[in-house]
């Protein structure tokens, strides 16, 4: 089940393969994600010090959640990574030029998870050719559509 989506993600970035994580939470984060109050709009994944880490997500605080509790709705996260998936990873960063972008963060087995996809970015025009590829499959859906309300 998917809590939130990176759209933007898919816009920026050629996503060439996915890979999903675990992420270090509080107890007020999952209590605010189960809620749906998540954005990984601006967000990114980071290399550093051996580890991966998503920096930039927005978790909004519930207002009743816990009051004792100084919440950072920007803080940094750690992923949950096996070794040879953090080594593997950091050799594409390091050397290959790629760059890891979250995709989704999703429930898996009652575990809140993160897919992170293994990216290269995208020139101006590719953006306007997959718009282009978008725009069409939309126009023959349109067609279609007509078509078969003539027909009956």
């Amino acid at each position: 089940m998917v809590i939130a989506d990176n759209r933007k993600a898919f816009h920026e970035y050629f996503i060439e393969e996915r890979i999903e994580a675990g992420i270090v939470l509080e107890g007020w984060e999952v209590k605010s994600i189960r809620a749906g109050r998540v954005q990984l709009k601006e967000s990114y994944v980071i290399y550093k010090g051996g580890d991966f880490y998503l920096f930039g997500c927005h978790i909004s605080p519930l207002i009743n959640a816990s009051s004792h509790v100084l919440p950072d709705v920007v803080r940094t996260r750690k992923l949950l990574l096996k070794q040879n998936e953090i080594n593997k990873l950091a050799i594409k960063v390091d050397r290959a030029g790629y760059t890891i972008v979250p995709v989704n963060m999703h429930f898996t087995r009652g575990y809140i998870k993160l897919e992170i996809g293994v990216a290269k970015g995208k020139k101006q025009h590719d953006k306007r050719q997959t718009e282009k590829e978008r725009e069409w499959q939309r126009e023959k859906a349109r067609i279609v559509r007509d078509h078969t309300k003539q027909a009956s």
